[in-house]
């Protein structure tokens, strides 16, 4: 679990992201699931944008894959979320909480 403080800096850093898997009208499936797992692996924060046909919610998703892939909620604005997992990978640079 992420403090409040956490969460704060977290959502300061993803300000400048750009959507790195985008939900169509399909929802989550799960090769959506495996694609944002990788993105996590790979970047430890990873903004979700759904487009307008998904009959979903931002929020909805946003709890299913943190049930899912064991990782946090960060930020859920309109259509899109922010999640974030520590990764165990070797030679990134991993955010410090």
């Amino acid at each position: 679990m992420i403090t409040t403080k956490q969460r704060s800096k977290l959502k300061s850093l993803a300000n400048t992201l750009k959507p790195i898997v985008t939900v169509g009208k399909d929802e989550l499936s799960e090769n959506i699931l495996k694609e944002i797992e990788v993105a996590l692996y790979h970047r430890e924060l990873v903004k979700v944008a759904s487009l307008k046909s998904c009959q979903t919610s931002a929020r909805e998703m946003c709890d299913l894959v943190c049930d899912k892939l064991g990782c946090e909620p960060v930020l859920c604005i309109g259509n899109r979320f922010v999640v974030y997992k520590r990764s165990d990978k070797d030679g990134i640079e991993h955010i410090e909480l």
